[in-house]
């Protein structure tokens, strides 16, 4: 029976492993465990634990029906469900049904015998309880998380996953999916059901677009659904209509609560929880470990609230992972909750305030102590690499505690208080760290600068010895502190200094008693309470007891005979004097004994003097003993622990046992007997708890004795053999049954529920009560490496050798016969060795096969015959070979090794003895086996030892072997060898079919084929290999393939706007300067139109002279200065003929037809090569040509339809509308050709064009309406069958009210041979779609159909035709094709060749804008309605310019 404990830390990553039953038994997964725990409102107890899983339990529920409320199921990564009575703490039943770790588990609030499990794999099983029958379901491939019954319908069942899916199946319909709710993004954390069955209408606005706003459409039955994801959101189902209905996203809130260590990285974990009573809100998790209470009726900032905002220290300082309630009979509701910080939490719902905190260990508790100053003050050590300090005689809180991390990092396996400092306390860790703590400070600890190798295993308090010098204060006596680690030395620390170097006690040992032989690694050390005397143990199992200061040797106490675990000096409280020289001491084997010491210590010897027999010896445990601690308050009263897993209470001096406590699951390895009440104790161990125990409430008294240990000793009596085998076993430790668990040899074996070996402690600091164990655990077993024997030896049968196949077998059989027939075979021998064989009798043959080995050679032949014709019949040939071997014929066991395909390299070796010729044929023989093998490099290099060395190279090559191949001729064979060509191209070919460019390009360069590999590597087409390929062509004179490779790459670096480095590309080669001043045109250009729509901010790797010059400055002057200083060194620029070169070569580069599908950039790219052309032209006075480029220039934007990039760029070369500009000298007038002034006044109309439209859309508000996408003439159409601009849209002249009058000449637009040239060209293109219209129609009335793909518009195009003109003919439309064809080939070529805008178009806009501007001159008005009678036919001009015409 206990009376308090902490317990071991819930089980971290799992949905729902901890539950509260009716009558208020709080259930927690804890390792492998279930930890029960009596709550109430005020206090808490742990009660019991449920022992059983192999594995860490990863579920729990309780049953919440009346009459089962005791009965709980619980689910572990073991693959098991159990179910348990918690009232006895037994187990009911055990079901396996799942082949994998089941992740979630649940008890169904409605039916009393459904629990619904599920596994990592997606497996979903069903367990009746009543019957023990089990159903499976497969809903979803996918692994599951959580999993909830309905608290409405026994039947539904909500299944949440990693992959963030959720799935509610009907378990009565053999787990039919009946809604699929998704949503979230990442892992399912938690689900669960409102309380109540209707879905009124929550605040938030449905996400299936259904607006609820606080009203409902219908209260539909089904129940809301909560989820919490590691997404950080919260989501409310409906699960009758199987859609979401709100979200609620997590605040990011100031962290609270106690300090974290900063080292260990939050992360999240979202547990959501419905309260029984409060349908409308829901309490969920947090980031760092806060709890909060969602309103679900309010929005926003409103609609959470925090728990536990009262007072600081209330929330958790890390991430909750599980969150359950009960319900009390007088209405109040609590809350329970676990944490990554290893605390469990109650809460008043009604107060959102903490009700009290149960701390929790998250390792095994390595030491405890209390403290001799202040009273009732016990400190933990444990392995989750913390200090806790209980204050356990406070009356308000039962379990006031405190943790200390800072500074440890690793697990804490030793404590010890300082004897007179009052909160003084000391500390060894499993890295080997020593450090004080100051427990009634936030200060971190002082950390000693000298560091065990090991473990430290034992602290203690004593007085200092040499060479450490202390002073005294005020009489009062100084302390030093002893560290014993795993190495075996004890370190003196000065507590005051602890910067300082700690000193080795074993020099002090040496000098004082004379010592030359090494000392015995040290395992444990006690001062004596009085500071006269320290005992310290060895790993020999001896004791040795020194004097302080000097440490003299007073006696050595040689009894054990395994390392000393533990050793502790009586207390002098009040006993008889007698007493104070007890030391008790424990080791590795069972026994403990009590040594007397009193009368060396009074009375020292002048020698060491050694103790064999000691003065009481108490017997009764069954493993070693790890701690002890004498009772302060009784006279020879000892406790011990040990790994039997009890503790067993000793009176020393009658060596009678007189209470043994079995509370622990697994061993034990702290103790202390508490220092107010003398009938209480404390221990800790394996099974992550502190428990405190009652001497007199304990059912036992002695350690158990289990059956299996009668049986070993029954075994033993009746074979000693056997029994001496046990004993080298297991150590000389007995064994025995502990709570169902097996003790052999001094280690705990795992019984029917448990697994007690000490690796399967977690390592708490990454990833403490997860399933996968640490690979390193500390053992208590205080071995150094001196020490540490083969106790983990695998088995040797499993690694005993196969013994060869005999090479003999026929006469070695015959050895095995009976014994009557083998004394006969050396009667036989006998005979036969003196000349008097027995009639029939030939040794090595038939019956006397085996005689042959023991007769002369002619027998030994005769049998290695016999036995040859065995091998061969066994299919043995390699033994076959092997005897052939010994029997000296050499050749006939290569022949048949051969024959057989048995040639090794030890025959190979031994070949040549039987001459040069054997073993070339063998060589070639063992070559074409080792082909068959496929050990074509082993098989060229022994054709090398034939000097066959083309042989071996087209073997190589021959299975593409090419490396190795290549390796070999240049080792063994000249450089300009002709296969060594061959080998590179063949291998280069194999490489470039393979994709691997760049290592065949290498392989033509050793060939001597620079051209081949540049081609090669401009394969890839990417610009690294381009710009790689050009380079190579280059440096090995390919100069055109250099320049076109060069070219290829500045393109694309140009298309990607990378101007910096297509310019780099192109300076490598001095002959492609033309192509260095297109692109410097291109980059100019394309900077100056970045302010269009459509002209995206050009790259990074731009020219600082590619931005916009001064104001006033033309394109073509900036380009003119550009070049001259960027290509001034380049080639003399000033010269006519260097012009005149420059341009023939531009000339030469051809660019494709305009039009609307090619991007942006390789237009711009096309008309900044006209554009340079224009420059050159420029340059050379050649008018003409620059009238021709200029007009091409912009023609590439319009045939493109980019109108809002040629009406920028036309700004650019025009700024003012003016032609002068393009002169050199813009006193005299341009001389130009009629094919250049049709250029000419076509450029001119196309500006004009532009700035028509510009005057129109500034007229209009001020406000550019085009967006660069849509067509002017869609514009105009749209505008003026809308009547034209709103009158209070209209842009007025501030001064006048009227428009501003237009700054360039409208006249230009309207020339009447364009405009009939414009209408010929549309009346052809109407009876172009007559004629298909009367041939689709032809079709359809010979039977014909179209085929799917013809454009629906062609046929209703078909139908109006029929409709308007059915007396038209295919002869009468052929005929006025011709008559237009005829009218435009009487018109100059230059009307054609160098069109006009739309002459109607214009007309309209002039129109339009005159309605409202006495800018436009009548005659100019009547000029356009003159054009539109006489060329305006089509339906939409006629329909356009009915209001200008009327």
């Amino acid at each position: 029976m206990r009376d308090r404990s902490l317990p071991a830390s819930p089980n971290w990553y799992c949905s729902r492993c901890s539950d509260v039953s009716r009558g208020g038994l709080l259930g927690v997964g804890t390792k492998n465990i279930i930890s029960l725990i009596d709550v109430s409102a005020s206090s808490c107890r742990v009660s019991g634990e449920l022992v059983g899983h192999r594995d860490l339990v990863s579920g729990f529920s309780f049953c919440h029906h009346e009459a089962q409320s005791h009965i709980c199921v619980s689910s572990s990564t073991d693959g098991s469900v159990r179910f348990w009575d918690s009232d006895k703490r037994t187990l009911i039943r055990e079901h396996e049904s799942h082949q994998n770790p089941v992740s979630a588990v649940h008890w169904s609030p409605v039916d009393k015998n459904l629990v619904v499990s599920g596994d990592e794999k997606g497996i979903v099983v069903c367990h009746w309880f009543n019957t023990g029958d089990t159903s499976s379901f497969f809903p979803e491939p996918r692994t599951i998380f959580c999993l909830s019954c309905s608290p409405h319908t026994w039947s539904s069942v909500a299944v949440g996953y990693k992959d963030g899916m959720i799935v509610l199946i009907d378990v009565s319909k053999k787990g039919e999916v009946m809604h699929r709710l998704r949503g979230h993004d990442d892992e399912i954390h938690s689900l669960a059901w409102s309380p109540v069955g209707r879905e009124d209408a929550l605040y938030s606005r449905s996400e299936d677009g259904e607006a609820t706003n606080g009203v409902s459409a219908a209260e539909e039955s089904g129940g809301y659904l909560a989820s919490g994801s590691k997404d950080q959101t919260v989501r409310i189902w409906s699960t009758a209509r199987g859609k979401g209905v709100t979200t609620l996203k997590l605040p990011y809130l100031k962290k609270r609560g106690s300090a974290v260590d900063p080292g260990v990285k939050e992360r999240l974990w979202l547990h959501v929880h419905w309260p029984k009573g409060r349908p409308t809100q829901l309490v969920s998790s947090c980031f760092s470990g806060e709890l909060m209470m969602w309103d679900l009726t309010k929005a926003g900032k409103q609609r959470w609230t925090l728990l536990g905002t009262s007072s600081e220290g209330q929330n958790h300082s890390r991430i909750v992972f599980n969150v359950s309630s009960l319900q009390l009979p007088e209405g109040k509701e609590l809350l329970f909750s676990t944490s990554m910080d290893r605390e469990i939490k109650c809460w008043d719902l009604a107060s959102l305030d903490c009700c009290w905190t149960l701390p929790t260990l998250g390792g095994f508790v390595y030491a405890l102590s209390f403290s001799p100053v202040g009273s009732g003050c016990l400190a933990l050590g444990v392995g989750d690499n913390m200090i806790r300090v209980w204050n356990t005689l406070t009356t308000q809180n039962q379990y006031d505690t405190r943790a200390f991390w800072q500074g440890i990092k690793s697990k804490v396996t030793a404590l010890a208080w300082h004897p007179k400092k009052e909160g003084s306390l000391s500390f060894g860790t499993d890295d080997g760290k020593v450090g004080i703590y100051d427990v009634f400070s936030n200060k971190p600890p002082q950390i000693s600068s000298s560091y065990h190798r090991k473990t430290v295993y034992t602290l203690a308090w004593g007085p200092p010895v040499p060479p450490m010098s202390f002073g005294a204060a005020g009489g009062k006596p100084t302390y030093s502190l002893y560290s014993c680690a795993g190495e075996g030395v004890i370190l003196q620390h000065d507590p005051s200094k602890l910067s300082g170097d700690a000193s080795d006690i074993d020099r002090l040992i040496r000098d004082t008693n004379n010592i030359k032989h090494k000392l015995s690694p040290h395992t444990d050390l006690s001062w004596k309470p009085d500071g006269k005397v320290v005992a310290i143990g060895n790993e020999d199992g001896c004791i040795d007891v020194y004097q302080a200061p000097s440490l003299k040797l007073l006696c050595s106490i040689q009894q054990h005979h395994k390392i000393i675990n533990t050793l502790r000096w009586h207390h002098e409280h009040s006993s008889p004097p007698e007493l104070h020289g007890l030391l008790a001491s424990g080791s590795s084997n069972a026994t403990v004994f009590v040594h007397d010491l009193h009368s060396v210590i009074e009375n020292p010897p002048d020698s060491p003097v050694v103790l064999t027999e000691p003065y009481r010896r108490l017997s009764g445990h069954t493993a070693k003993i790890t701690n002890m601690a004498w009772s302060p308050h009784h006279s020879a009263r000892l406790v011990t622990v040990s790994y039997d897993g009890t503790a067993q209470v000793w009176d020393v001096l009658e060596e009678a046992a007189v209470s043994n406590y079995r509370g622990h699951v697994g061993y034990l390895l702290s103790v202390d007997w508490s220092p107010v009440d003398p009938d209480v104790v404390w221990t800790g161990g394996k099974d992550f708890t502190v428990q405190e125990w009652s001497v007199s409430k304990q059912e036992f008294t002695k350690p158990p004795k289990g059956k299996k240990m009668v049986d070993l000793k029954e075994k033993m009596k009746a074979n000693p053999k056997q029994k001496r085998k046990n004993k080298k076993a297991s150590g000389g430790a007995a064994p025995a049954d502990v709570n169902g668990e097996t003790v052999l040899g001094g280690e705990k074996v795992a019984g029917p529920g448990q697994d007690l070996s000490a690796e399967d402690e977690e390592d708490e600091v990454s990833s403490t009560n997860s399933p996968v164990p640490a690979a390193a655990t500390f053992e208590m077993q205080r071995k150094s490496s001196a020490a540490v024997k083969s106790k983990d030896k695998p088995d040797v049968t499993l690694l005993k050798k196969k013994k060869p196949r005999s090479m003999l077998p026929l006469s070695t059989s015959m050895d095995h016969r009976p014994k009557e027939e083998l004394l006969q075979d050396c009667i036989t021998l006998a005979s036969v060795r003196h000349g008097d064989a027995p009639a029939g009798c030939v040794p090595g043959q038939g019956d006397h096969v085996h005689l042959g080995l023991f007769a002369d050679r002619a027998a030994l032949q005769r049998m290695f015959q016999a036995e040859e014709d065995g091998h061969v019949e066994a299919g043995h040939f390699d033994s076959v070979v092997y005897l052939r071997l010994w029997s000296g014929d050499l050749e006939g066991a290569l022949q048949l090794a051969t024959e057989k395909g048995e040639l090794s390299d030890h025959l190979l070796s031994v070949a040549p003895m039987a001459g040069f010729q054997v073993w070339r044929r063998t060589v070639e023989a063992f070559v074409k086996q080792l082909c068959l093998q496929e050990q074509y490099l082993k098989a060229a290099s022994h054709l090398l030892s034939i000097n066959k060395l083309y042989e071996a190279v087209d073997l190589l090559r021959s299975h593409r072997l090419y490396r190795e191949a290549i390796a070999l001729v240049k080792a063994r064979l000249p450089a300009d060898e002709p296969v060594l060509k061959e080998l590179y191209t063949c291998w280069a070919a194999v490489l470039e079919k393979d994709g691997h460019f760049s290592a065949a390009a290498k392989c033509y360069l050793a060939a001597g084929a620079s051209f081949d590999a540049a081609k090669v590597i401009s394969r890839k087409n990417d610009v690294p290999s381009l710009s790689a390929a050009a380079g190579l062509a280059r440096i090995s004179g390919e100069a055109d393939l250099a320049q076109s490779l060069a070219l290829r790459c500045a393109k694309d670096l140009a298309a990607a706007q990378d101007w910096v480095g297509a310019q780099q590309v192109l300076s490598s080669q001095d002959s492609l300067l033309v192509h260095r001043l297109h692109l410097c045109v291109a980059e100019m250009l394309t900077s100056a139109l970045v302010d269009s729509d459509e002209v995206v901010s050009p790259a990074s790797s731009t020219h600082s002279w590619a931005s916009a010059g001064e104001r006033g400055v033309g394109i073509l002057t900036r380009v003119r200065d550009v070049w001259r200083q960027q290509f001034g060194d380049s080639q003399n620029l000033a010269g006519r003929g260097g012009f005149g070169a420059l341009l023939q070569e531009l000339k030469s580069i051809e660019s494709p037809t305009p039009s609307a599908n090619i991007p942006l950039r390789q237009i711009l790219l096309c008309s900044s090569l006209h554009l340079a052309r224009a420059v050159l032209s420029w340059l050379l006075d050649d008018d003409e040509q620059l009238m021709k480029e200029l007009w091409q220039t912009l023609v590439w934007l319009k045939d493109a339809e980019r109108f809002s990039v040629s009406a920028r760029l036309c700004r650019l070369l025009f700024p003012d509308g003016d032609f002068s500009v393009c002169s050199r000298n813009p006193s005299q007038r341009l001389h130009l050709s009629e094919e250049a002034k049709a250029a000419a006044g076509s450029l001119q109309a196309l500006v004009s064009y532009h700035r028509l439209y510009e005057f129109w859309w500034n007229s209009a508000g001020g406000h550019n309406t085009h967006n660069g996408l849509s067509r002017p003439e869609d514009e105009l159409k749209d505008s003026v069958e809308d009547g034209g601009p709103s009158e209070g849209a209209e842009k007025l002249h501030p001064a006048t009210g009227r428009f501003d009058e237009p700054e360039f000449d409208p006249s230009l637009l309207l020339s009447e041979p364009h405009a009939a040239c414009q209408a010929s060209q549309r009346a052809m293109k109407e009876i172009q779609e007559r004629l298909g219209a009367m041939v689709l129609q032809h079709s359809r009335a010979q039977g014909g159909r179209p085929d799917d793909g013809e454009v629906p518009d062609i046929q209703s195009s078909a139908e109006g035709v029929q409709r308007s003109d059915d007396q038209e003919t295919l002869l009468s439309l052929s005929t006025k094709m011709s008559g237009y064809q005829k009218e435009l080939a009487e018109l100059p070529d230059t009307i054609t060749m160098y069109p006009h805008p739309d002459v109607v178009e214009c007309c309209l806009v002039l129109l339009h804008l005159g309605r409202s501007s006495p800018s436009l001159s009548d005659s100019l008005q009547r000029e356009a309605k003159d054009l539109l009678r006489k060329y305006g036919t089509s339906p939409s001009v006629l329909k356009a310019s009915q209001r200008f015409l009327a």
